[in-house]
């Protein structure tokens, strides 16, 4: 493999030269530049990324903390991250926070050692004040999926409440007057947020939510037939089932058929994120449109922008709001 020194002896410069090259520091002429460039590509020569980044003392990649890697919805997030990166030849560094304070914070610390100054942030765990506190210490630190009033200029978020009441009024509007809902039972925003939308859209229709209704578990599949299980243990009556994401109603669904109960003829459900899941169980998910790639890439957008100086406009606001996606698992009653 070719070092430093072989490309500055091949041409004809000093190695301060070569280094300013792949440093894209100044006080090279352009020829010489393009020369240099030229023979690290004819001999192969790919630069050190911690060694650039003890000489530059940043790093030129943009880190990333999700909650979890097998998620759909997280490698959606993912995606939309790298479609930015890719374009500006940015390497992504990837850590999973697991919905835990201690892991954020050493995922973010972690990035931190490595002279990232731009990270998109997935964090639900850790406590206001240290986000805060990190926003403060990273030029480019942006929060995705959630708003902290403190720096809303460095959050991409998307409004649960007004979801949630989405889900609720699109089904009362279809006749369904006798509503279920299966949460997430994580302590964070999102799953208290969707369900104040929901309760909200109930109580503004005249109708009631008991909380006998309501079910809780694991945001994935197997929660979804757990807490779809426990709702017919109690022998309720409902005509529709809110799901706190896809996964969850896709579980549900799945329990119901198992029990002999039709979908959507005998029960109706809706989901929410329009994760790829959504197009292909069956019958085709009705669900909320989670724009997580658009907002991704927004993030991305503005963790390099303010890592390479621009400061974060006060007053700014990146919220963006879920839209209703009709299939074939929602039908008038």
């Amino acid at each position: 493999m070719a070092t430093i020194k072989d490309i500055a002896e091949a041409a004809g410069v000093s190695l301060a030269t070569v280094s300013r090259v792949v440093n894209d520091g100044p006080k090279v002429g352009e020829k010489t530049r393009q020369r240099v460039k030229q023979i690290m590509e004819e001999m192969g020569y790919r630069p050190n990324a911690n060694a650039r980044a003890l000489v530059t003392q940043k790093n030129t990649a943009l880190g990333v903390v999700l909650a979890e890697l097998h998620d759909p919805f997280f490698a959606m997030l993912a995606h939309g991250v790298e479609s930015v990166t890719r374009r500006k030849n940015i390497q992504i560094l990837l850590s999973a926070g697991s919905i835990e304070k201690e892991t954020e914070r050493r995922a973010i610390e972690t990035l931190m050692e490595y002279r990232v100054e731009a990270m998109v942030v997935h964090s639900k765990a850790l406590d206001d004040d240290t986000i805060i506190d990190f926003a403060r210490q990273i030029p480019g630190f942006v929060l995705i999926n959630r708003f902290i009033p403190a720096i809303a200029n460095r959050c991409v978020w998307l409004d649960n409440v007004t979801g949630g009441r989405l889900m609720a009024e699109y089904a009362i509007s279809q006749g369904h007057i006798n509503l279920a809902v299966i949460s997430s039972q994580y302590r964070i925003d999102d799953p208290n947020q969707r369900l104040e939308g929901i309760r909200n859209a109930i109580s503004n229709a005249g109708l009631s939510l008991p909380e006998t209704l309501v079910e809780y578990a694991t945001p994935d599949q197997e929660g979804g037939e757990q807490a779809m299980q426990n709702l017919l243990a109690t022998g309720a009556k409902f005509t529709a089932v809110l799901a706190y994401n896809d996964a969850m109603a896709s579980g549900a669904m799945t329990m119901m058929q198992d029990q002999g109960i039709a979908v959507p003829e005998q029960v109706s459900v809706l989901g929410y994120d329009d994760v790829l899941l959504a197009k292909y169980c069956r019958p085709k998910l009705t669900t909320l449109r989670y724009p997580i790639e658009m907002m991704a890439a927004k993030a991305a957008e503005l963790a390099l922008r303010y890592a390479n100086g621009e400061k974060p406009e006060p007053g700014i606001m990146f919220k963006y709001t879920p839209t209703l996606v009709k299939r074939n698992s929602l039908i008038r009653r």
